[in-house]
């Protein structure tokens, strides 16, 4: 048992590293005038820059550069239109995240926790309250600053379709990049 605990507990620190990573990237390029040079090649194409940001605004590991690409490209161009572009971007990561980690978290459920308890816990998804509930947290968290693999991993628990998931990763990568948008041109 405490082999599988260690693999959790070295994957989790893993991901830590990789969120610190991220957010130091972010910070470099925006202090070194990086990312400013970037969205400016891009001049008369914040449609293609929203969508290709927005793809990277689903994973933890990319999310703050993107925010602060995202809040850069709203600052030039409206913000509905950024949402909008970016939502779609979004639900196109969000996808890509949905085929390749939508078992992650159960793997890593079934590493920490005893078979049986893991057990109780699927079911619930399948069959109780969280089946129904499980679409509403994943678009809640999905819209948060918090990252979407934890709502990819909640929605894959309760064996959504990736068809069901389209319109939810989208409406909640909506509403997240325009406020993000919003708060960013109102602070600037």
């Amino acid at each position: 048992m405490k082999r599988r605990v260690r693999k959790s507990t070295y994957a989790l620190v893993e991901d830590i590293i990789f969120i610190i990573i991220g957010i130091a990237i972010a910070i470099f390029l925006t202090e070194t005038g990086l990312l400013s040079l970037f969205l400016s090649s891009f001049n008369n194409y914040n449609i293609f820059a929203s969508f290709f940001v927005g793809i990277f605004f689903t994973s933890v590991f990319t999310l703050a550069p993107a925010s602060i690409a995202l809040a850069n490209i709203a600052a030039e161009s409206s913000v509905p239109s950024v949402a909008l572009w970016g939502a779609l971007g979004a639900m196109c990561g969000d996808l890509i995240l949905f085929f390749f980690i939508r078992d992650r978290f159960y793997v890593d459920i079934i590493n920490v926790m005893k078979p049986s308890k893991v057990k109780k816990i699927l079911h619930s998804f399948h069959f109780g309250f969280l089946k129904w509930l499980s679409p509403i947290l994943g678009s809640i968290i999905i819209a948060s600053p918090l990252p979407d693999e934890l709502a990819i991993s909640l929605l894959g628990m309760s064996k959504i379709k990736a068809t069901v998931l389209m319109p939810i990763a989208f409406i909640g990568n909506y509403v997240g990049i325009y406020l993000l948008a919003l708060f960013a041109n109102f602070i600037s």
